[in-house]
């Protein structure tokens, strides 16, 4: 069985020579402790994990290929250093926010999830109806930089893959948000409504745009739709207003991409998310991750109240990987084997993977992992 095969098939609740192994990815931090536990400084993390464990990485039969399709805004804002206030810096990023940070990081930890970086923010580019115009004019679906300029060329060398491609979309709320901030956004739900739904509907047919042009080409194996919007114990929008600003960009998507074979729809969403998860089915999404435990989900209760439903990646407490022993085991052993048992369920780290965890730990964790997945 291919990877590709493996993925689609597990996400599907359907029968696998294994589960992928997916232990969950560190951060820049991260890999800077484990360097000095005992991780090569050069090479792969990854690779050197599965030779540790004797795993033989699956090599792909064609090379993995990158298609460049862009829901950024174009042209982004200038990056520029507003003011310095002690040790931290006063800036504007990519997208237009005013944030501050530590002096030790610099801007490409705003553009990149390369580690957990503590910010403030300041003021976000979208205040006003006369700001979205403007911000608007950043969103034009048929600027070339969108879509592949050799998507015809890739499409046919795509066709034999055996790895999985997936594309990723920032959801309605991720990217209003990037566009009011958390808490204007909130406000506007209440207090403006028909204008966060011209905001959505715009977002709902400028990535719909983009998305017909692809698949008229390339049938993608899952999406990934980014949305982070909940936190501890609650979502942090009401599910009915997820409902009304929502939904409608995820139905259509959904359809879009089953319509063109893609048959794994995947949200992306930190916090707690039970209360949430019948109103993604509605809308077409029968997967989720990183399900994170410290928000109180349980991926068991889930199971049992959902079904078959949908599937799930992740859900493997990360504060009990990184105290491992005994703890870790029971852990692993109530969780994976009553979820395997039914399928829809790649293990992994509830998010990526923090600097607490050890070298040592997180061997551990993975030899663990690799045997309930079938690899060892």
């Amino acid at each position: 069985m291919t990877p590709r095969e493996r993925y689609i098939r597990t996400l599907l609740f359907q029968k696998v020579d294994k589960i992928p192994f997916q232990p969950g990815s560190p951060r820049e931090s991260t890999l800077q402790r484990w360097r000095k536990e005992g991780l090569p400084s050069e090479g792969d993390w990854f690779s050197h994990l599965c030779e540790l464990l004797g795993i033989e990485i699956e090599e792909p039969k064609i090379p993995y290929i990158n298609l460049k399709i862009s829901f950024d805004l174009s042209p982004p804002f200038e990056e520029k250093i507003i003011e310095k206030r002690g040790n931290h810096l006063i800036v504007q990023d990519y997208k237009g926010a005013i944030v501050e940070i530590e002096d030790k990081y610099d801007f490409s930890y705003l553009r990149y999830a390369k580690d957990f970086v503590t910010r403030k923010w300041h003021k976000f580019p979208v205040e006003t109806r006369g700001d979205w115009e403007e911000m608007k004019e950043r969103f034009n679906p048929d600027s070339p930089e969108r879509i592949d300029e050799e998507l015809s060329k890739k499409a046919e060398l795509l066709r034999g893959r055996d790895w999985v491609l997936t594309i990723s979309i920032p959801g309605p709320f991720w990217q209003m948000r990037d566009w009011c901030g958390l808490e204007n956004l909130c406000i506007f739900m209440v207090e403006s409504p028909d204008f966060v739904s011209e905001m959505s509907d715009f977002w709902r047919a400028f990535v719909s745009q983009i998305l017909r042009r692809c698949v008229e080409k390339v049938q993608f194996d899952a999406v990934i739709i980014s949305e982070d919007m909940a936190y501890k114990g609650k979502s942090l929008i009401s599910p009915l207003m997820a409902r009304k600003f929502l939904s409608p960009c995820w139905k259509e998507w959904s359809e879009i991409l089953r319509n063109s074979g893609c048959e794994v729809i995947i949200l992306d969403s930190d916090g707690y998310i039970e209360e949430l998860i019948p109103l993604w089915l509605e809308s077409g999404i029968n997967c989720t991750f990183p399900v994170e435990i410290a928000a109180g989900n349980d991926l068991v209760e889930l199971r049992k109240k959902f079904g078959r439903g949908i599937a799930f990646i992740g859900g493997i407490d990360k504060r009990k990987i990184a105290r491992g022993g005994r703890e870790l085991e029971e852990e692993l052993e109530r969780i994976i084997p009553f979820l395997l048992k039914d399928g829809g369920y790649i293990p992994s780290c509830d998010h990526a993977v923090p600097p607490d965890v050890s070298w040592e730990n997180f061997l551990r964790y993975s030899s663990l992992l690799a045997k309930y997945t079938g690899w060892l």
